[in-house]
């Protein structure tokens, strides 16, 4: 599973360099003084970053939410997981989130739950 493995290490790098301390039920990304990071500010690098490369409009952080969360799921992480890493509090909220062909979902529900 090389896309969770890449995901896994760019966390822990992540971590390593940040200079907050990790605690349990706080936010992974923090701000320039430690609190949770604000989403406006990942909404405009994002779209700095967009004009400079000249990607459509499309191109927004939720859009990279949404990618990440598919190609985990495609790739064969764990619906559970993913739900998880991803805030929901609901399994349906994750599964219409990632847009998943059902054919696709329904193997990865046979290999992992538990009861299939």
């Amino acid at each position: 599973m090389p896309v969770i493995d890449a995901a896994r290490d760019a966390v822990d790098t992540y971590l390593k360099l940040s200079p907050h301390p990790v605690e349990p039920n706080s936010p992974l990304f923090r701000g320039t003084r430690g609190g949770a990071l604000n989403p406006r500010i990942v909404q405009k690098v994002m779209e700095k970053s967009r004009l400079q490369l000249g990607l459509p409009a499309t191109a927004t952080p939720h859009a990279m939410r949404h990618s990440f969360a598919t190609h985990l799921l495609t790739a064969g992480g764990d619906l559970r997981a993913i739900q998880e890493l991803l805030g929901h509090a609901s399994l349906s909220t994750t599964q219409a989130y990632t847009a998943v062909d059902t054919a696709h979902l329904m193997d990865v529900y046979n290999r992992t739950h538990p009861k299939a």
